[in-house]
């Protein structure tokens, strides 16, 4: 057993629907959350910055004892997650990728859509994922800067936005749509209700989780607190995130990073 806490990253709050799905799998574990709010969104930053920011709150996690890594974050994940493992080959550090996979397995008509930031929709290691799990299928990965960066403010109006980007896949003919942006779980329910009840939208939530969970059992590190913590850092303004946190329900000390 090892009551370290789990670490989870992102450039804002959006990792914070990978930490929803982490909570209901894994209720003993105590979670330090590191959102990056000052620089988001990573999406418009070079491959070097993305590394270099992502680099930095690693060091700051593995300095609060963080037993596993969990890169929240799409972006991080296919601009710097390998270079992450290689330098710090001490710790466990999963990524964020859209569920391809799953996608190709339950596809009725053999379209699916992936719907992420434009950054990560034109990086060669998503290209790859759906070279190698969906080779097969008619794929529609498009990306978008506009509405993560409005999810991270708050902003609750995105109905002519979401209408304007996704239209797209409906005019596919996708019946499934991956999100690729943990941002984009926070508004599921505005999706889902876009895209309409016969197209299934699924995120990376529950697989990053079952990852997590079998990587903690096979290092026999699962946490058997009765009482975890959950410990909230933000580089940008603190009641920004403290109000991500009430509309999430969640409940922990808030306090500044870098």
């Amino acid at each position: 057993m090892n009551n370290n806490p789990i670490g989870i990253f992102d450039s804002g709050i959006g990792g914070l629907s990978v930490l929803r799905e982490i909570k209901k799998l894994l209720p003993n574990e105590s979670i330090i959350y590191v959102g990056d709010s000052k620089n988001v969104p990573y999406s418009e930053k070079t491959d070097r910055e993305i590394f270099e920011l992502s680099k930095s709150i690693v060091e700051f996690l593995l300095q609060k004892r963080a037993k596993i890594l969990v890169v929240a974050c799409n972006t991080i994940t296919v601009y710097a997650l390998n270079k992450l493992r290689s330098e710090f080959d001490e710790v466990a550090i999963v990524g964020t990728v859209p569920v391809v996979k799953t996608a190709s397995e339950i596809t009725r008509n053999g379209k699916i859509g992936i719907f992420s930031t434009k950054k990560t929709a034109e990086s060669q290691y998503q290209k790859d994922l759906i070279n190698k799990f969906a080779s097969h299928l008619e794929v529609l990965n498009t990306g978008s800067n506009e509405i993560a960066p409005k999810i991270e403010k708050g902003e609750d109006e995105l109905e002519y936005l979401l209408e304007n980007e996704l239209q797209p896949f409906k005019e596919f003919g996708a019946d499934v749509l991956v999100l690729g942006c943990t941002h984009y779980p926070l508004i599921k329910d505005k999706i889902q209700a876009f895209m309409g009840t016969n197209i299934k939208v699924i995120d990376s939530g529950p697989a990053i989780t079952r990852q997590v969970k079998r990587i903690l059992e096979k290092n026999n590190a699962l946490s058997n607190s009765e009482n975890p913590i959950y410990t909230f850092y933000t580089s940008g303004e603190l009641g920004h995130m403290a109000s991500a946190l009430e509309r999430l329900s969640f409940k922990g000390k808030v306090l500044s990073y870098g």
